[in-house]
């Protein structure tokens, strides 16, 4: 008797025993059951992703962010100085674990802006397999800690399905969070395949950074102590530096002074420092501060206003004072998460792995510009529609990047920290979008400490390159699902040979509507607003076209004097377009989507009657509920045991925003707490009496103050009306990512400065909480998909 054995979906050998009816009379045979073996010394791989880091933020590429362990991989690997991203998170994640274009794997948007189509559905294809899918069937251990931001929104939650999810793309381990953002203080945790709390509180030290590196170093112990030798995989993806900008004041205090001249100057030091370290050619000069504030779409749109820099001699002093305090806190946050860095190199060091680890470290798009000219110090006023308060905000200089904030920096930063390049994160047609510190070492395998190499390589080529530097052919299947080919090349003989032939011709770009086709040295790149910018029109754009190799930041356009070059590389585009489904390009404004969304997917956006939560539960996500912009009423059945009864009945939302039902001594409370600058509170007459009650918030919409809805709010005891005030709410979420409805207990940021999170409820248990919204439900469209562009 024969048969084939299957494990892990991967067809494997033929058994090779005897099965006869008492097993004395049979020959067992292991080897079909026994897990792939990696090759004898193969090597481990360690990922480390920064996050929104541009090419001039690095004191090793120019800048003056200390990163000594990043100094510490150069030294003992190579750089990069020609590095290139997709310009967006999700995307380049994606092209970093598939080896294929973010257009060919659905992610040509984050998560929170999938759309039915094959290029944006955010659902990577079974047939582009994941890197930890191909290494786990190499032999290796596969752990994923930090950011993931590779699931559709609607796929984040505990009752979703976890196809997407670390778990079910080849990763035998995650610790992290699963959106493009989390605050670094209360951040959303997830352990495998289920919600959990943060360890600790600030109060105690907590920082996610710290966190994030104590599990990494725990999965690499796990790994060595139970299964010895065998090589692992460690995809290692800390928040840092997406806003928020979170860190501990001593750590931003360290750049006192740093920045005190501003950054229109630091980009010149930048520019100077990178042409002596060789980076660009000796003759680069910087772009104009603001290089497209003149430019318009076809038929008449302005660049969009949030792009453009304030210069800095217009500043006022208080701005000034704001501006400086903001990268103080950015740089702040980078070293102290490359302080965490260090502890898992010394980790590698101390047990004897560090020089057979293959070490790549990137970040995986250029600055954010999304903080706009002024920054902010809760991004949640933005999401939500409402302006920045200047006045207010300076007052809070000295709170940034603690927990009482939530802050971006200007997108002066933003051009500072890509310096010498155009433009931000989001511009696939510039190099401030894409071109970023790429980082490789591994002494075992023959890297020359210290070296650059100043060839074209883009975020697709690192898994071939990867795979034939493990010497791993790709396999034709990945859990009987037929491979597509990698899009990208291996760089694999240049990482090995400074003077070893370019392996890369040609790279196809598009992203929120931005298009560029760089082939041998030469770029054409159209000017074109990202998303949400609505300038359409895309067969009316003028295409540039710049020789990269001699003019890094794109400031010669040899459109005029190279028209058949440009020809070429646009019918390119074109072709390749067709290849990795470049079509359809997206730049739609917010009030265009937001027009089209509930027809395109109603089943997203369905209010439904009512949510019934009990106690014991993990958080709910904003996004699978909606009762925001409306009128609502929360019902809680609750009984008392103790007259004193303490704790969150119900909470939404946190610090920056949101709403919570809770009791103080036994008297009910109700706080709304719009966008963390205004609690808005009332409150039982006195205590709860023992025995079961109904409590119940409803709240009117019977106008709005700007953009915010406002009437009306009642707090009801067993039918009777126990307080009521007039409150305004949010026009829209409260979460910035995580931070949803939990129910007796609030476990993220403290919606009220009345207690301390988590605040579990004491004295008093919870049959259910109802959450009904009001028959005026109106989804307002427009300021939730204006809030999913800018979280990411």
């Amino acid at each position: 008797m024969s048969f084939v054995v299957e494990m892990r979906g991967k067809q494997m050998a033929e058994f090779q025993g005897k099965i006869a009816h008492d097993i004395r009379d049979s020959v067992p045979d292991w080897a079909p059951y026994v897990e792939p073996q990696a090759k004898p010394g193969a090597p481990n791989v360690l990922f480390i992703i920064w996050d929104d880091m541009g090419f001039g933020s690095w004191e090793r590429f120019g800048g003056r962010i200390r990163m000594p362990n990043m100094d510490r991989l150069a030294a003992r690997g190579i750089q990069f100085s020609q590095f290139h991203t997709t310009a967006l998170c999700s995307p380049t994640r994606a092209s970093l674990l598939t080896g294929r274009n973010a257009t060919s794997n659905g992610m040509s948007v984050i998560g929170e802006m999938a759309s039915g189509f094959p290029n944006s559905s955010c659902l990577i294809p079974a047939e582009n397999g994941f890197i930890s899918e191909v290494l786990r069937e190499a032999g290796y251990n596969t752990l994923a800690v930090g950011k993931w931001h590779l699931s559709p929104a609607t796929e984040m939650s505990m009752g979703a399905s976890k196809r997407t999810w670390p778990l079910g793309r080849g990763f035998d381990r995650f610790y992290g969070f699963l959106g493009g953002l989390t605050d670094q203080w209360y951040p959303d945790l997830w352990y495998d395949n289920h919600q959990i709390e943060p360890p600790a509180t600030p109060a105690e030290g907590y920082h996610l950074s710290k966190d994030l590196t104590d599990k990494a170093v725990e999965f690499l112990i796990d790994s060595a102590s139970t299964a010895p030798g065998k090589p692992w995989f460690l995809y290692f993806a800390p928040g840092a530096c997406h806003a928020p900008h979170h860190v501990f004041k001593d750590w931003s205090d360290r750049y006192k002074g740093v920045f005190d001249d501003g950054y229109e100057l630091y980009r010149e030091t930048t520019l100077a420092r990178q042409i002596e370290l060789g980076l660009v050619p000796a003759d680069t000069v910087l772009p104009p501060l603001n290089p497209m504030a003149d430019e318009t779409s076809a038929d008449g749109k302005p660049w969009p206003a949030s792009e453009i820099v304030k210069p800095w001699e217009a500043l006022t002093d208080a701005e000034r004072t704001l501006f400086v305090r903001q990268a103080e806190v950015y740089a702040g946050f980078a070293s102290y998460t490359d302080d965490q860095v260090g502890r898992i190199l010394d980790h590698l060091e101390a047990t004897g792995q560090a020089d057979n680890t293959i070490i790549v470290t990137l970040s995986d798009n250029g600055a954010s510009a999304e903080g706009g000219p002024s920054g902010s110090v809760n991004e949640n006023r933005w999401y939500n529609g409402v302006p920045e308060n200047p006045e207010k905000n300076a007052l809070l200089v000295d709170e940034l990047g603690l927990e009482t904030t939530h802050p971006h920096y200007s997108n002066g930063w933003a051009t500072a920290f890509n310096t010498p390049f155009k433009m931000y994160k989001t511009h696939a047609s510039w190099e401030g979008g894409t071109a970023d510190p790429l980082i490789i070492s591994w002494p075992a395998g023959g890297i020359e400490p210290g070296g650059t190499r100043d060839g074209y390589i883009h975020v697709t080529d690192l898994a071939p390159t990867l795979y034939d530097l493990l010497d791993i052919t790709p396999p034709d299947t990945v859990r009987h699902v037929p491979q597509t080919p990698l899009e990208g090349v291996s760089h694999a003989a240049v990482v090995k040979d400074a003077v070893a032939e370019q392996p890369k011709k040609t790279q196809f770009y598009s992203m929120f509507g931005t298009r560029a086709m760089w082939a041998e040295g030469w770029q054409a790149s159209t000017i074109h607003a990202a998303t949400p910018s609505g300038w359409s029109h895309f067969d009316q754009d003028r295409w540039t076209l710049y020789h990269l190799d001699s003019d890094r930041n794109q400031l010669h356009d040899l459109s005029s004097t190279e028209p058949e070059k440009l020809a070429e590389l646009k019918r390119l585009w074109e072709d390749q377009a067709e290849i990795y489904h470049g079509y359809p390009l997206e730049d739609r404004s917010v009030a265009e989507i937001a027009a089209t969304a509930a027809a395109d997917a109603p089943e997203l956006f369905d209010f439904g009657a009512s949510l019934t939560l009990y106690p014991g539960g993990s958080e709910v996500p904003e996004r699978s509920f909606q009762m925001i912009n409306t009128s609502f009423r929360i019902e809680a059945s609750i009984t008392v045991q103790d007259a004193g009864a303490d704790g969150v009945i119900f909470s939404a939302g946190g610090r920056f925003g949101g709403h919570a039902l809770y009791l103080r001594d036994g008297v009910p409370v109700y706080v709304y707490n719009w966008l963390g600058e205004r609690e808005q509170r009332i409150e039982g007459s006195g205590p709860l009496l023992v025995g079961g009650h109904i409590l119940t918030v409803d709240f009117l919409k019977t106008g709005h103050e700007g953009p915010s809805p406002s009437g009306p709010v009642i707090l009801t005891v067993d039918g009777t009306e126990a307080a009521r005030a007039d409150i305004r709410i949010q026009p829209a979420y409260f979460s910035l990512n995580g931070e949803g409805v939990n129910i007796g207990r609030d476990r993220g940021q403290p919606v009220s400065g009345d207690y301390s999170s988590p605040f579990p409820l004491t004295g008093a248990t919870i049959a259910t909480v109802v959450l009904t919204p009001g028959d005026d439900a109106v989804v307002d469209h427009h300021r939730e998909l204006e809030a999913g562009f800018h979280r990411d």
